[in-house]
């Protein structure tokens, strides 16, 4: 009786085993099959007792395993499209071997899983952010592929150490795992790896079911181009709001030409192609229109830096209390006005180009000090900031001020005058170099009727007086002087009275006697009052003569 119940309980334990369970006898009949085992041998229904093993399975290995008594142990077999792994085993009675015991384990599944699994982990390991994973205790369990490309840190020198080692030990300066750990939720800081990069790191909880953490999962995003094309956003934006009143900018080639013919424009021209691929400051002194800006212009256009921005800053019509905020920029919240954004300085927006401070001889004294320690450490503070900002800019300066005595006076740093001239750049005004008033009349007058699609021409009377003229206001009013006379006189050609009377007035081309000079003044007054009449019998009736006493002196004049 009580071998009957030990056999009922070894059946019942048998039959419900998950694994298929198959005993067979000497003969190779089945003596006994489990559910699990009729299910993978496709046996639902059948009578399975007494029959052959080699009913269900054709190619099976049992009858091996009865005549030589040798067990097969974890063979990988299919059975109808489901992979299993077989253990067979002879089994014995009083020394005898009757039969074989087969054990079938389904791992289709399981198959799957690391199918998955393995697929999961080259999804891990070849995202791009970075992953970092620790346990409960913050030991470092695993890194992926991205985080070592991203820190520099191999996981080799990571994993199995504790992030409180790591933080001692330099590689981070903060850990989002601890914080964690302690908070036991989500949490997200901002950090900077090696000092190079910046990355924003996330690390989540991953809770057991009874509410205790058991894994915390970082990932680490690098933002550094993120940053970057965020500050060339900035600088684009800033670029457009630029007011060309107080400053412009360059990023391209200008197709601007500097026009000279006297052997002292050409001496500055071979010095400025000398010193432009130097980083060197140069000063540019000279009158007002001399040509300082086109100077500075061909400096940076002959430099390395021709395709980087040209910042120019007129330090004179910018108020004073405003200037230091457009140089330097400011911080978000830096001072009462100031934008939630913060703001990109013109030097900052410079950065790797030129910068052209014109008229420097008007800038305060405060600023003065910090325009110093920029030439002095290559790097410059945001107002409201102690983080200092490298830049790479040269620096031209302009003035038509004598800086020396702006000195003597105490308006102007010495210190920064000699940091401002390593070279220096004299312009002459243009009544010194009377070689090029001709060819900049002639280069002008051409521009414009091109520009504005008007054919006219300049007499040689009319170009005598222009070369004779001293020109106060130098090259700038030469070429105001000649757009106007191709925008506002009608006739074809251009005539000695057609120019304004300061030009002519001076008698600039010989005509010294009364009657030659009263002689032209009546012929500009004649001239100008047919401009505006209709008719000649109207201008004769305007300028108080009869109509034959005009028409007398317009034949007299050729006219």
């Amino acid at each position: 009786m009580e071998r009957g119940v030990l056999a009922i309980d070894w059946e019942n334990i048998i039959s419900s085993m998950h694994n298929g369970v198959v005993i067979v006898n000497g003969e190779r009949k089945v003596l006994f099959m489990n559910h699990s085992a009729v299910q993978l041998l496709k046996a639902e229904g059948m009578e399975t007792e007494g029959r052959d093993i080699r009913d269900f399975v054709p190619a099976t290995r049992i009858p091996e395993v009865i005549d030589k008594g040798a067990s097969t142990i974890g063979e990988e077999i299919s059975l109808f499209g489901r992979q299993c792994i077989v253990n067979r085993t002879p089994f014995y009675e009083d020394g005898k071997r009757i039969g074989a015991i087969s054990v079938i384990q389904d791992i289709s599944e399981v198959k799957q899983y690391q199918k998955l699994l393995k697929q999961l982990e080259a999804i891990i390991e070849f995202t791009t952010d970075g992953i970092y994973v620790v346990d409960n205790k913050g030991i470092t369990l695993f890194v992926n592929q991205a985080y070592e490309q991203i820190t520099g840190f191999s996981r080799a020198e990571l994993v199995g150490e504790h992030m409180q080692d790591l933080m001692e030990n330099g590689y981070i300066d903060q850990s989002v795992s601890l914080l964690v750990l302690e908070k036991k939720e989500q949490v997200s800081i901002m950090q900077k790896i090696n000092g190079r990069k910046d990355v924003i790191v996330t690390g989540n909880p991953v809770f057991n079911d009874d509410g205790t953490i058991e894994l915390v999962v970082t990932s680490v995003r690098d933002i550094t181009q993120l940053n970057e094309l965020r500050k060339e956003l900035m600088k684009a934006k800033t670029f457009s709001k630029i007011n060309q009143h107080r400053y412009s900018f360059k990023l391209e080639d200008s197709e601007e030409v500097i026009v000279f013919e006297s052997n002292i424009m050409n001496e500055i021209y071979e010095q400025v192609h000398q010193i432009a691929p130097y980083p060197t400051s140069v000063l540019l002194t000279g009158p007002s229109g001399s040509g300082k800006e086109v100077i500075a212009n061909l400096i940076h256009n002959c430099s390395q830096r021709n395709k980087q921005p040209f910042i120019k800053v007129n330090c004179g019509a910018i108020p004073e209390q405003l200037l230091e905020s457009e140089l330097f920029g400011y911080v978000p919240g830096a001072f009462t006005g100031a934008s939630r954004e913060g703001k990109i300085g013109l030097l900052e927006l410079a950065d790797q180009g030129t910068v052209m401070l014109d008229e420097i001889g008007e800038m305060p004294l405060s600023l003065q000090v910090k325009l110093l320690r920029v030439l002095q450490e290559k790097q410059i503070y945001r107002i409201g900031s102690n983080k200092p900002i490298k830049l790479d800019i040269r620096i031209i300066s302009a003035t038509n001020q004598n800086l020396e005595n702006q000195i003597k006076k105490g308006v102007f740093r010495e210190d920064l005058y000699y940091r401002l001239k390593v070279i220096e750049i004299k312009i002459p005004p243009l009544f010194e170099r009377k070689e090029d008033i001709g060819v900049l009349v002639e280069y002008f007058f051409q521009h414009y009727c091109q520009l504005y699609s008007i054919h006219k021409e300049l007499s040689q009377d009319a170009k005598a007086f222009l070369l004779s003229y001293q020109w106060p206001g130098n090259v700038r009013e030469l070429k105001n002087m000649v757009e106007n006379l191709i925008v506002s006189v009608p006739s074809s050609v251009i005539e000695p009275y057609n120019l304004p009377f300061h030009i002519t007035e001076g008698n600039n081309t010989g005509e010294r006697n009364l009657k030659d000079r009263v002689d032209k003044f009546e012929k500009r007054l004649v001239m100008e009052t047919l401009r505006q009449s209709p008719s000649i019998r109207k201008a004769a009736k305007e300028l108080g003569i009869n109509h034959s006493t005009l028409v007398k002196k317009l034949k007299r004049w050729n006219e």
